[in-house]
């Protein structure tokens, strides 16, 4: 899958336009603190799973390095769990890469519980609070259709 519409060089002034979209969908419910965390969650996998998405690392002026991040915007919409369980079902058929974050995660402890809470559900059945998918813009767009941005 191509990822940027424009190809350029660090010492151009010239933007990086991408021809794929990162986002996420939080339910409008959740506090703040779980806004947060549910979008660091959904974004971390990312990178294990599509390692296009992940840029260079970084360096500041004397020499530190630091660790490449996510290369591309990640946009932040919000919605209602049914609009939540409607953006699940259409990237599930249009098979986009996905991540979701389930109203169960909040009471687990660790990764094992995590994947044991989700893996309890059915798909029909899960509570989602939050969802993050990953394809062409246009692709995306669809998933998300009656969401809104995050303000």
């Amino acid at each position: 899958m191509s990822t940027m519409t424009t190809t350029t060089t660090e010492n151009t002034a010239e933007p990086i336009r991408f021809d794929t979209k990162i986002a996420v969908l939080l339910r409008d419910d959740l506090e703040t603190w779980q806004r947060l965390n549910v979008t660091a969650f959904l974004v971390s996998g990312l990178g294990a799973q599509l390692p296009e998405v992940i840029g260079d690392p970084y360096e500041d002026a004397d020499g530190v390095a630091y660790l490449p991040m996510i290369r591309q915007p990640v946009l932040v919409f919000q919605g209602t769990g049914g609009t939540l369980k409607t953006a699940h079902a259409r990237a599930l058929s249009r098979a986009l890469p996905r991540a979701v974050f389930t109203s169960e995660l909040f009471t687990t402890g660790n990764d094992r519980d995590n994947r044991a809470a989700v893996r309890a559900v059915r798909t029909d059945d899960l509570d989602l609070v939050g969802l993050s998918v990953y394809g062409p813009r246009n692709a995306v767009d669809k998933v998300l259709k009656g969401a809104r941005m995050h303000p």
